[in-house]
């Protein structure tokens, strides 16, 4: 989920095409729909055409059809029996579970983490902080919050890192590929603006000191907190876009 690298993730892998070029255009129309849907340039229940797919991303249906059942499979996409596939919708309850879920599961991954961190996990955690907090002198709007993002989820990803248990690791990916839509409307309505900046700096400051502290039960506190922020800035935007 958060690794900018180009090797195929744990769920491209799946992507049930044989390997070489197929597979590649699979993976590749994957990714790029994927980012597509997650920052809106598609709307909760729009069909997703075939044709306008196979013109835009250059592949052709059979890459594409992999794609979408992947798609699918991450609940980002519908299947429609006979009829194609469209965009899945968003709700207010689905807003409020998938958030709730995730802090509930985050806080666990924090304890272990606390628990089982090293030192080496430690200095992962202080370098990804302090990557996070220098995003401030950006160019354009869209290149703050592209940058900040992929900083902001190395700096997460670190801290659960040290639960050491890929079997949670990976249940957080998924989870957070649900979220990510939503939470997408967060970052656009804020913009990353220097008053927005700060707030997520102090944040992650006193984060990064409770888990060093390995104060276990404020960090949790925290880290729920933290996750929950944006929940009510979410919801007034589905709402005026006449979500329920």
């Amino acid at each position: 989920m958060e690794s900018d690298s180009q090797t195929p993730t744990f769920k491209e892998k799946n992507i049930s095409a044989p390997s070489g070029p197929r597979q590649n255009l699979a993976i590749s129309a994957y990714r790029q729909l994927k980012h597509d849907i997650i920052r809106g340039c598609y709307a909760p229940g729009q069909k997703l055409l075939m044709t306008h797919l196979k013109e835009h991303y250059g592949a052709s249906t059979g890459p594409l059809r992999e794609a979408l059942s992947q798609l699918v499979a991450d609940r980002l996409v519908v299947a429609i029996s006979q009829r194609g596939y469209r965009v899945a919708p968003m709700s207010l309850a689905e807003l409020n579970d998938i958030y709730d879920a995730r802090a509930q599961l985050e806080g666990l991954i924090l304890r272990l983490a606390i628990e089982r961190g090293n030192d080496d996990w430690e200095a992962t955690v202080l370098a990804t902080a302090h990557l996070l907090a220098k995003v401030t002198d950006i160019n354009t709007p869209d290149d703050l919050l592209e940058i900040w993002d992929q900083r902001h989820k190395a700096f997460h990803t670190a801290i659960a890192s040290g639960c050491n248990s890929p079997h949670l690791l990976q249940m957080r990916n998924t989870l957070f590929d649900q979220v990510e839509r939503y939470r997408h409307l967060w970052l656009q309505e804020t913009v990353m603006s220097p008053q927005a900046l700060e707030l997520k700096r102090q944040e992650h400051s006193a984060l990064v000191d409770v888990i060093l502290a390995r104060d276990t039960a404020q960090a949790g506190t925290l880290m729920r907190d933290h996750l929950m922020t944006p929940v009510p800035i979410i919801t007034r935007v589905l709402k005026a876009r006449g979500i329920e």
